[in-house]
């Protein structure tokens, strides 16, 4: 089983910047990804952005240029840098971790971008 734990949501104003983090505990196989989605009201769940264990990563269409994804894998945490935020970021960021053909997910943090 694995645990995530998110932190670093919050309200910004359009322009401004967060950064998301992600830490994952429990039972970690060395190959995994590790990513965001994000879900705003009426819309379903979306990639944002992801990165295996081996650092290859891909975004969203939407968030290339403005967010970076990274990770540590020695603390097993994800993080999400957020630059340059629209009011149409706003949503739920979730994390997510795969591993073994299973997805894990953590509880989600709310980003709010509005002036």
């Amino acid at each position: 089983q694995v645990q995530l734990v998110e932190s670093g949501g919050g309200l910004v104003q359009p322009g401004g910047s967060l950064r998301l983090s992600c830490a994952a505990s429990g039972y970690i196989f060395s190959i995994n990804t590790m990513g965001w989605y994000r879900q705003a009201p009426g819309k379903e769940r979306e990639l944002v952005a992801r990165i295996t264990s081996l650092f290859s990563t891909n975004y969203a269409d939407s968030v290339k240029g403005r967010f970076t994804i990274s990770r540590d894998n020695a603390k097993n945490t994800v993080y999400l840098q957020m630059n340059s935020l629209k009011p149409e970021d706003t949503a739920v960021y979730y994390c997510n971790f795969w591993m073994r053909g299973r997805d894990y997910w953590g509880q989600g943090t709310q980003v709010t971008v509005s002036s």
